[in-house]
């Protein structure tokens, strides 16, 4: 990218980001009822609730960032998780970025988890149960070779899969999200039961992390699902997802009710 097109991206950026801190310096989230107002990616949570920073089956990670909230529906569905993985002798799961106190655009790392129903899992299964000051800043190794686009088999393992399964395999869940190679490894298994792989969707950098995103809950008039994914399983001529790429954002108009929600 030359130095003419960073100037485009930084002068489509700077709004974004000034907005973003707006958001991002709320510490509380609102009081009321619990409501998801517009879409993943141009929205806000009002009610929002914090995930419990460690339960049973998992820790959160990553707490400096405050970013731990969501809608009641996404913190329950992180607990539920959490004991199905316990059970099955997988983890703790690592959990990270979920949504800020009320929601909205982040200044940094993401274009959607505005409405308080998406959480990233990390892929990282081999912590045990850490202080909460141990777990800032941890490592997250990539489980793709960048130059093959194939799984690095010493990183990735039967655990990995079974936890997209688990996480996958809830009526709550809308799309998760991993790399082509884990979306193309989890096609290429025998699975009594095949119809969540639907719901497993390639995408960008998401090559040490899962990124799961729930429908829109009762209750949530003002919340904007995706469309459903195609019929079909997903498993025909997956292509390799791209590696890292910087692109701009697109600046989002957020719903009326999301302004008066900042201001409160």
């Amino acid at each position: 990218m030359n130095a003419g097109s960073w100037m485009l991206v930084l002068g489509l950026m700077l709004p974004l980001v000034a907005a973003a801190r707006d958001w991002a310096g709320v510490e509380r989230p609102s009081a009321g009822e619990a409501r998801a107002i517009g879409a993943h990616g141009a929205g806000c949570l009002a009610g929002a609730k914090p995930l419990p920073p460690e339960g049973v089956g998992y820790q959160a990670v990553d707490l400096e960032r405050r970013r731990h909230f969501g809608h009641p529906v996404l913190v329950q569905y992180v607990q539920d998780l959490g004991e199905r993985l316990a059970a099955a002798g997988i983890g703790p799961m690592l959990v990270g970025d979920m949504a800020q106190p009320r929601g909205g655009p982040m200044a940094y790392g993401h274009v959607s988890h505005q409405t308080g129903l998406d959480v990233d899992i990390w892929f990282r299964l081999d912590l045990p149960t850490l202080p909460r000051e141990a777990r800032e800043n941890l490592e997250q190794p990539i489980l793709v070779d960048e130059r093959s686009a194939q799984l690095l088999p010493g990183r990735w393992s039967d655990a990995h899969a079974e936890l997209i399964r688990l996480a996958t395999q809830d009526t709550r869940v809308a799309r998760v999200f991993v790399d082509a190679a884990v979306k193309r490894d989890l096609c290429a298994r025998q699975w009594d039961d095949r119809s969540w792989l639907r719901r497993v969707r390639p995408w960008p950098a998401h090559d040490e992390h899962l990124h799961v995103r729930l429908y829109c809950p009762k209750g949530s008039p003002g919340c904007i699902d995706q469309p459903e994914p195609p019929p079909g399983e997903g498993c025909l001529a997956i292509e390799p997802t791209p590696r890292r790429i910087v692109q701009a954002r697109p600046i989002q108009t957020l719903p009326a009710a999301c302004d008066a929600l900042l201001r409160r």
